[in-house]
């Protein structure tokens, strides 16, 4: 899972920690060259008077009332020696300020300072990494700034593991993507009056139909009684595959003739519900794009005959850039409240698990991660970062 991303999450790591490294290096350097060129001790300047002898610049005013520098054709006044002398303490003063601060943390703390343009390359391959592994463009950059802003400015400890911080920055960037827009989908229909509407959208050959069988033996599990709504009365053989379902999950099933209105059977089905005390009716959809007038003001007749309590979306992590997109189209025309992504098992590159919810602005609420009923992973931010930086995870 998300192997591909690990490796370019990796390389940033290595590339960035050799960066620190190399700039160690250099600092320890220049703190030996200084250390040198201290411990010669400078000697004081003269002057000459008009006899010929030589006064030393700490020599008594008075002596030097009538005196001229070696190379000068006029003679100075003290003012005016006294203020070339300050100016040039000043400098010299000055020039030692910078690498005094970082001399001491080398000495003392064995400290190395990060700067903005120590993180431009480093950061600049992140963002090409992230990108290539169909992150969209705004996360991509909400990241690398996240990055930035966390190490600028900052210090690194000499000796210590370089490749963890920068493995922290990393992470708390990406939670905060991914963590954007959280939801606890069994905190919500806990406390949801009964019978919970849930209707699944998304294109066709995603894993709709499958997620509502998966949910549905998600529910069981807590001992939630479900009612199927066979809507999908567009496609052939969508009311057979939902009923094999229906069949081995052992749920009722609500179901018209193929062609019927959809919006009818999803009714039917909310009905029944109320009438039997059953606590969820999950409605199958016909697979629409967001481009298809006639299906979408089907979907909205839905919507309006029937309120649902969510709207989940549904499509593969493995379409990347394009899941992230139809997902922010189906959100503009019909509003979903959250996501299901399919295949996150079989996803190398994790760009829409880590874009969808921060582009739509809803949640992710779970991951298909095998073929099985039980393989529907809710979704945990924490859970999820740590599989993108597990190397052993599968």
């Amino acid at each position: 899972m998300f192997n591909k991303l690990k490796e370019k999450l990796g390389s940033f790591k290595k590339s960035l920690s050799k960066t620190i490294d190399e700039k160690a290096v250099a600092f320890e350097s220049e703190e030996e060259n200084a250390a040198e060129v201290e411990e010669i001790p400078e000697a004081p300047e003269t002057v000459v008077g008009t006899s010929g002898e030589e006064i030393p610049e700490y020599a008594p005013e008075e002596q030097l009332c009538d005196v001229e520098t070696e190379t000068a054709t006029e003679t100075p006044s003290r003012p005016a020696v006294k203020e070339k002398e300050e100016n040039k303490s000043f400098f010299k003063k000055a020039s030692k300020v910078g690498f005094a601060k970082r001399a001491k943390a080398l000495v003392f703390n064995r400290e190395v300072y990060l700067n903005s343009k120590d993180l431009e390359e480093p950061l600049w391959e992140l963002e090409m990494a992230l990108l290539e592994s169909d992150l969209a463009l705004t996360v991509s950059e909400a990241i690398v700034e996240s990055v930035k802003n966390q190490l600028t400015g900052t210090t690194k400890r000499i000796g210590n593991n370089t490749g963890g911080i920068v493995e922290e920055a990393l992470k708390k960037a990406i939670l905060e993507v991914v963590s954007a827009n959280t939801f606890d989908f069994d905190e919500f229909v806990k406390d949801r009056k009964k019978p919970v509407h849930i209707v699944f959208v998304g294109i066709n050959g995603t894993g709709k139909t499958t997620s509502i069988a998966k949910l549905t033996r998600y529910l069981q599990n807590s001992d939630y009684s479900v009612v199927l709504a066979a809507g999908d009365t567009f496609r052939a053989g969508a009311i057979d595959q939902l009923g094999i379902h229906a069949n081995r999950l052992g749920v009722k099933m609500i179901k018209h003739q193929a062609g019927a209105d959809p919006a009818a059977v999803v009714y039917d089905a909310v009905q029944y519900a109320k009438s039997h005390g059953i606590d969820f009716i999950l409605s199958d959809t016909a697979g629409r794009m967001h481009t298809n007038v006639n299906l979408m003001v089907q979907m909205e007749k839905i919507c309006r005959v029937s309120p649902p309590d969510l709207v989940i979306f549904v499509d593969e992590a493995i379409a990347g850039n394009d899941a992230v997109e139809r997902a922010a189209q189906f959100n503009e025309t019909v509003p979903i409240d959250g996501s299901i992504l399919t295949k996150i098992d079989a996803d190398s590159k994790g760009g829409a698990a880590i874009s969808i919810a921060y582009i739509t602005g809803k949640p992710i609420l779970f991951f298909g991660v095998g073929q099985g009923y039980d393989d529907l992973k809710k979704f945990e931010s924490d859970w999820f970062v740590d599989q993108l930086f597990n190397q052993g995870a599968a």
